[in-house]
């Protein structure tokens, strides 16, 4: 049996010695790149992090002690170090293991986490918690140098720096941006720092001087004056960290004690580690952004399977053929330029596009500049990241209703990486932006039809909202606000986007049983279209992929009681949002909202006296 296998507790983690500890991170990465050929998942960035993960399971306890990560996509090592290698069989599959921490699926996650930038102001949280309250447990948080571009971070760090609450902020850098920040002078000292014969002389030194308060604190403030005239500024010490580092990230033996000497020193510490993303798998080595999260692929070769046209391609394509003609189109995107379609135009434009990294907030308060002086600018962000920017919405767009262009992407059921990333609010918060116009396109046509829409024919603020890849894709074109399929009917079955899908197959069951249903889909629905109530009939089935609170169906039922009309109606949407993962078709099936699913509410509302 391997060493992996016989990993379920923290007990059975530190009865291994340092030999074994370097065969457990070999198993652990040949299990990874094994599992996720089948199933897909985050490669790169969990190759990444597995002495790391090691380390800190073994010097933290995770169902005692609190580990936040960021992000949350590199926790995969430390879910097979606390019982859930069984499930990996179906990692990010309904009913398997989640692909981020989930306090739900183990008492050894400390928090939930899919978004970035928030992990230090909640370790901060959890640490105050516990000296308020007299408990007994360690804090570390676990951020990359990528969630360090959210402003978020920063005033977690500033505030925990300054707190004195002991706790450890672990910086994954795995060389990109901070590296060029830090400096080479600070990184002499801190390889000084990190080597196990000046821990020893530091635990001495604090053992016998500081015990000596008047002394101590003499010595301490010789030595941060010398330090501060010989070398660069550390924004980490400025902001009250006592910084280790760089360590690297690769070396279980020196982790466990940097980690060490970091949990023990009782004052905010940030640890920064060096790491390599991808780690022993070449492809995803030579290419971590390929391979940061991938769907199946063969193990072999790295080969990754292709995808075919989605909604962010055509958006991004539409964009690039706008922009060769109008030099007032900018494209803006927060650290996701493949993801929503903007490569190609970042090739052609270069000086026009432009990646915030993680920070959508700025994102969008930036277009807003942009648009102020009359820019066109194009704001393309995941549903679930936008909604970090509802503040800029409101108060920098919307209130002097600027031209802002939103794309938002991911909108509806993403699948597999569950309820962190379902884009199922978005219909919701933006119905309150005023001025605010929506289109919702059912197939890549109808994307390239509405942007020139929200573009040209829209004032004020707009937004596309558009699913994951290219599953369900009606084939229709135009920037029609209302359509009807079928003539009047017993039943309105009122939908938009690719729930069209579901819609007319269910007018297709409908009929089979004698009952006519009239679908009526939306283009936009911000605002409703002009005589969409008066299309109504006296029942009517709403069907949509978001949450409850603010969905097209209780407005629409709120214009209708307004005009004094009052059909029977039936709401099918998804609650109140927090839906966990699986495929888009399983998840409508189980929430309810599906094409099985109109049926049944179409033949409640047909036998329904009342």
């Amino acid at each position: 049996m391997s060493i992996l296998e016989n990993i379920r507790t923290h007990e059975d983690l530190l009865r291994l010695d340092d030999t074994q500890l370097e065969a457990l991170c070999a198993e652990i990465r040949a299990f990874l790149i094994e599992s996720l050929s089948h199933t897909g998942g985050h490669l790169a960035s969990n190759l990444g992090t597995v002495e790391l993960s090691v380390a800190m399971d073994r010097v933290y306890d995770p169902w005692r002690d609190r580990i936040v990560f960021d992000v949350g996509h590199q926790c995969y090592t430390h879910k097979l170090l606390t019982g859930r290698m069984e499930g990996f069989a179906r990692l990010r599959h309904m009913g398997g293991v989640s692909g981020f921490p989930k306090p739900g699926e183990s008492e050894a996650d400390a928090f939930i986490a899919g978004h970035a930038s928030n992990s230090v102001s909640v370790a901060l949280g959890m640490a105050r918690a516990r000296t308020r309250l007299g408990a007994d447990y360690d804090v570390a948080a676990l951020i990359g140098d990528g969630a360090l571009t959210g402003g978020l971070a920063y005033e977690g760090l500033s505030n925990a720096g300054q707190s004195g609450e002991p706790m450890v902020v672990i910086l994954n850098d795995n060389a990109m941006s901070i590296r060029r920040n830090v400096g080479g002078m600070a990184r002499l000292l801190s390889r000084l720092r990190v080597r196990p014969a000046y821990f020893e002389f530091k635990r001495r030194y604090r053992g016998t001087v500081g015990k000596i308060k008047p002394l101590y604190n003499a010595i301490h403030a010789v030595k941060e004056q010398v330090k501060g005239a010989i070398l660069p500024a550390n924004v980490f010490d400025d902001l009250g960290f006592y910084y280790l580092g760089p360590v690297d990230g690769h070396d279980i033996k020196g982790l466990i004690s940097a980690l060490t000497w970091a949990r023990d020193m009782r004052v905010p510490v940030l640890l920064h580690v060096i790491t390599q993303k991808g780690r022993g798998y070449p492809m995803a080595e030579l290419h971590p952004d390929r391979y940061h999260g991938v769907g199946p692929y063969d193990a072999a070769t790295g080969e990754l399977r292709r995808s075919g046209e989605s909604f962010s391609a055509a958006v991004g394509q539409e964009l690039e053929l706008l922009a060769a003609a109008d030099r007032r189109i900018a494209a803006l995107t927060a650290a996701m330029a493949d993801g929503t379609g903007l490569s190609g135009f970042e090739r052609k434009y270069p000086e026009r596009f432009f990646d915030t990294g993680i920070a959508e907030e700025h994102t969008v308060a930036m277009a807003a500049g942009m648009a102020k002086q009359g820019m066109l600018p194009v704001a393309a962000l995941y549903s679930s990241f936008l909604q970090r920017s509802y503040d800029q919405l409101i108060h920098d767009v919307s209130l002097q209703r600027l031209h802002v262009v939103l794309g938002v992407d991911r909108a509806g059921l993403v699948g597999e990486d569950g309820e962190t990333h379902h884009g199922l609010f978005d219909v919701a918060f933006l119905g309150t932006v005023p001025g605010m116009t929506l289109w919702c396109p059912a197939s890549f046509a109808e994307a390239r039809d509405m942007l020139r829409a929200a573009l040209y024919d829209t004032d004020g603020p707009a937004a596309l909202r558009y699913p994951r890849g290219g599953e369900g894709e009606y084939r229709s074109g135009g920037a029609a606000g209302l359509r009807a399929f079928g003539g009047a009917g017993d039943v309105s079955v009122v939908c938009y986007g690719t729930m069209i899908n579901e819609a007319l197959e269910a007018q297709r069951r409908l009929a089979e049983e004698g009952i006519a249903a009239q679908v009526l889909k939306l283009g936009r629905v911000l605002p409703l279209p002009e005589g969409l109530t008066d299309a109504l009939a006296p029942r009517v089935v709403v069907a949509e992929e978001v949450c409850d609170a603010g969905c097209v169906g209780r407005r629409l039922l709120s214009e209708a009681a307004l005009a004094g009309e009052s059909p029977r109606a039936r709401l099918l949407n998804l609650g109140d949002g927090i839906v966990g993962q699986g495929t888009t078709a399983e998840l409508r099936a189980l929430r309810g909202i599906d094409a099985a699913a109109i049926v049944r509410a179409a033949k409640e509302l047909m036998s329904d006296e009342g």
